[in-house]
């Protein structure tokens, strides 16, 4: 049967000096989350010693290469080596059918070829191919799986304080509603502002607004603060500045964090048990510092409110993509804010 692994696992097995020797003679990286697969990818073909990888690492792709001439090189004896790196690329571009023709060689690998099949964005096809990697006992899985927007900023907080940096609350909101779940992107803008602040420092929103370029007065996050209160005005100025610099915030990542807020919002109605823990719990809170948005959202808004705003948002996401409404997207979005803050207070508003 296979062996399942986590990313991390994986990866720093693949650092140690001694790592080819170790591996497994078949491993699958597949699933949702690219980026993922693609650091694990690169570990891959970074096993073998420089001067080793013109005889004995083959990375292929799939779509211009046939399944049989792939079992044909992992059936080749290394040279000079204890093993050799066959890497298959864009499985995820083949159909079933194709990639079946690899269920014989799974069933009985070579043990001196270490076989890295690669689907990025979707799990691994075919019917054969599946059944031989449930059974074969010496082929390793790693299921890439998208981070949920719940569990993001926990990961950038872990990110950031795995390498000996603190993160301030707002910092991170701002982190999160500017990069969204772009993982790659993520990992670029953290690495680059580790490099540049240094152990031991904290991530501010003036570091962010320093080095990433996000407005620490007029971003996603500012916006929905702002909303949450009602205060009209901060909000039409935030999304005037959007339309100022449309490169800043998109208009599809501010109302994305408006969604997601009021969606939140709207389940804090009906947590039965008001608890600060409790309330953390149902949104997937990490801090008590976050609640306080909602504490203030809820004084202002009724929950036939918060179900009003989240229709309100629907209908721009349809107008901005051009169904019935042809009109600029930051006239809807300031639209969109007056709808928000005079949101009625009643399930069916009279119109």
């Amino acid at each position: 049967m296979s062996k399942p692994i986590t990313f991390e696992a994986l990866r720093d097995q693949l650092r140690r000096k001694d790592a080819l020797g170790s591996l497994a003679p078949i491993y699958v990286l597949h699933g949702a989350e690219g980026y993922f697969i693609d650091e694990l990818t690169r570990a891959f073909e970074n096993l073998l010693p420089e001067e080793e990888r013109d005889f004995n690492q083959y990375v292929l792709y799939a779509p211009q290469t046939s399944m049989d001439q792939v079992v044909d090189v992992c059936r080749r004896f290394p040279m000079m080596s204890e093993k050799q790196v066959v890497v298959l690329k864009e499985m995820q571009s083949m159909r079933a059918d194709q990639l079946d023709h690899l269920a014989r060689y799974v069933a009985a690998p070579s043990e001196t070829t270490v076989f890295v099949m690669c689907s990025r964005g979707e799990k691994v096809k075919g019917a054969k191919l599946q059944a031989a990697l449930r059974k074969a006992g010496d082929a390793v899985v790693f299921e890439s799986v998208k981070i949920s927007d719940s569990k993001l900023g926990p990961h950038i907080t872990g990110y950031i304080n795995g390498r000996g940096l603190n993160v301030q609350p707002t910092a991170l909101e701002m982190l999160r509603d500017y990069i969204g779940a772009d993982l790659s992107r993520m990992y670029n803008e953290l690495d680059k502002l580790i490099t540049i602040l240094g152990a031991g420092a904290t991530v501010t929103p003036e570091a962010i607004e320093q080095h990433i370029g996000v407005s620490k007065d007029y971003n996603a996050f500012e916006l929905v603060d702002a909303l949450s209160v009602k205060d009209y005005d901060k909000a039409m100025r935030i999304v005037r500045y959007f339309r100022s610099n449309p490169k800043a915030v998109p208009t599809v990542m501010a109302t994305a964090a408006i969604f997601g807020f009021f969606s939140d919002l709207l389940v804090t109605y009906f947590v039965r048990d008001k608890s600060p823990h409790s309330m953390m719990q149902a949104l997937n809170l990490r801090s008590e510092w976050q609640l306080k948005r909602f504490d203030a959202a809820r004084r202002h808004y009724n929950a036939f409110q918060a179900i009003e705003v989240i229709r309100a948002i629907r209908q721009f996401d349809v107008q901005t993509k051009g169904v019935g409404s042809r009109r600029n997207e930051y006239d809807l979005m300031e639209e969109l804010v007056f709808r928000i803050v005079t949101a009625p207070g009643n399930l069916f508003p009279k119109y």
